[in-house]
């Protein structure tokens, strides 16, 4: 299971490489009662958190393992993470494995650091079917997402940015696709501050982990109905569902609708660029506000590969 340690010694191998994003106060979403903070990971570099992780788990590596090369699935920002890892770290081989559902942002960030871009498959669960087999077959390292615990830690290190901007934050709130995220700011997050409080949100069109902890299974594998949050849909992590009881405090779950609406909020009220997985954390506080009232919220904007064409689309639905 992740440690401390684990999110220390990660903290310090990536820290170089990556930018500490501001812990923005949000006028809009706050009042004179609750004080709501914008951990900006969408302004991180290549406009996602998951750098982070892919950093962790890629320095993490012996030297042997970075001659061989890696290998990744993922829904484009994991991937993207690791494709810009390997052209820094010293010119290393990548191989990405995408479902063809992508958005073209995040595939042309992958392409871009050199990675070998392998589109397959009509969802995450059906990419990282095809990535299990080439991995049977090859000698890459394989870059897991969301259930290791190098990469994991990585993710943490968001926790530490976040209370130590404001450590009067006591509410937490972040998505959960796989659950890597969620469980490292978490173990970070209470190590610091155990009264602190860690939400998950979920899309109610993929509550992959609401439904493993209510059935006590894992479902590493999730069958999905139609959703705009691309980096939300699939199965959870191994390691993150042995966590969560100790990490999630609760799990709300939100529809692509008011998604949508946060994603133009965020972009209009706030200035921020949010694609709507990282949207999901202000659309959960958007619908849960008294829930909220009276506590220093920072809630997890986690991406900000937004489509061009869903933009405007969402803009003129919204307007």
């Amino acid at each position: 299971m992740v440690t401390i340690e684990d999110i220390l010694s990660a903290r310090e191998r990536i820290s170089k490489y990556i930018y500490n994003t501001p812990l923005d106060f949000s006028y809009n979403l706050s009042n004179e009662k609750t004080k709501v903070y914008l951990k900006l990971e969408a302004q991180q570099k290549l406009k996602s958190f998951k750098i982070r992780g892919a950093l962790s788990k890629m320095t993490w590596l012996s030297d042997k393992q970075r001659l061989d090369g890696v290998m990744a699935v993922s829904s484009g920002n994991h991937g993207a993470g690791v494709s810009y890892a390997a052209h820094i770290l010293g010119g290393i081989k990548a191989k990405i494995f995408v479902p063809e559902t992508t958005p073209q942002p995040k595939l042309d960030k992958i392409k871009y650091y050199g990675a070998e871009l392998i589109k397959v498959g009509k969802n995450y669960d059906e990419a990282h079917a095809a990535a299990e087999l080439a991995r049977k077959k090859e000698k890459l390292s394989f870059i897991d997402p969301c259930s290791d615990i190098q990469t994991i830690s990585g993710q943490g290190s968001i926790a530490f940015e976040i209370l130590e901007a404001n450590p009067d934050i006591d509410t937490i709130i972040a998505p959960i696709g796989g659950g890597g995220l969620i469980t490292g700011i978490s173990v970070a997050a209470k190590h610091i501050k155990p009264s602190i409080q860690i939400i998950g949100v979920q899309t109610a069109a993929c509550p992959a982990m609401a439904a493993s902890l209510k059935d006590k299974k894992c479902y590493i594998d999730y069958e999905t109905e139609p959703s705009i949050c691309d980096a939300l849909v699939g199965g959870v992590g191994e390691i993150p569902y042995e966590m969560a009881g100790s990490c999630i405090d609760d799990i709300i779950l939100v529809d692509e609708e008011t998604i949508k609406k946060a994603v133009v909020m965020l972009l209009l009220n706030d200035k921020v660029v949010a694609e709507p997985a990282g949207a999901a954390a202000a659309a959960a506080f958007i619908d849960n506000k008294e829930r909220f009232a009276g506590k220093n919220v920072a809630l997890i904007v986690s991406g900000g590969n937004l489509d061009e064409n869903l933009m405007c689309r969402l803009l003129e639905s919204y307007k």
